[in-house]
């Protein structure tokens, strides 16, 4: 396997590969690109294009964004995210359609070993350093809103019609049609009929 299969298969794998180098490259001068325009230049489509080549129409990505590699991440139709938006994608990201991020989210795949005489930067015969490193997918499902400030961890799906409250921190699945918050994120109660905005009369 190459390093590249590796990571994707979420295998240890060495970061410093000639290949997985190229790659981020490419996607952080992509994604430095795309802060440096202003909202309304026509040419920030087709920098997505070439950052995140798997996504359906009706992507905005507000800005500054920053994505690890883009190409192992997908979005849905008519997806949205704010500010400070960071995709770490060394294992597949999928998001579905219609997924709103509030502003500062983070989607984060690595993991680094947790004993540290595993985790420390090695050396390589010629002298190069490197650090082992493995990885873990997210799912994100259609129609969810993820608050403000909020860090999904590798190995987490998020079920279809979830609202992450802000702050939270995603360590483990999300049912679907849940409202879960905190750190680590719990669910609190499922979202019903009940959370409908008509019964809010103070918003008319």
């Amino acid at each position: 396997m190459t390093e590249k299969e590796k990571m994707l298969a979420g295998k240890i794998y060495d970061p410093s590969d000639e290949e997985l180098f190229k790659m981020r490259s490419r996607a952080h001068m992509l994604s430095q690109q795309y802060n440096n325009l202003y909202d309304n230049d026509d040419k920030k489509e087709k920098i997505i294009d070439e950052l995140i080549p798997k996504h359906k129409e009706g992507l905005y990505l507000q800005g500054p964004v920053f994505f690890d590699y883009g190409t192992f991440t997908s979005f849905g139709k008519n997806c949205y995210a704010n500010f400070n938006f960071t995709v770490l994608d060394t294992c597949p990201v999928s998001i579905g359609d219609n997924v709103f991020f509030g502003p500062n989210c983070t989607i984060a795949t690595p993991v680094h070993p947790f004993l540290w005489q595993e985790r420390n930067m090695k050396q390589k015969e010629n002298g190069a350093l490197y650090d082992d490193e493995y990885g873990k997918p997210i799912t994100i499902h259609s129609n969810c809103w993820i608050a403000s400030n909020v860090v999904i961890i590798g190995g987490v799906t998020i079920g279809e019609g979830c609202v992450i409250g802000a702050g939270s921190v995603v360590t483990r699945d999300i049912p679907a049609n849940s409202l879960a918050v905190g750190n680590p994120c719990r669910v609190i109660r499922k979202i019903s009929e009940k959370d409908s905005v008509k019964y809010k009369q103070e918003l008319f």
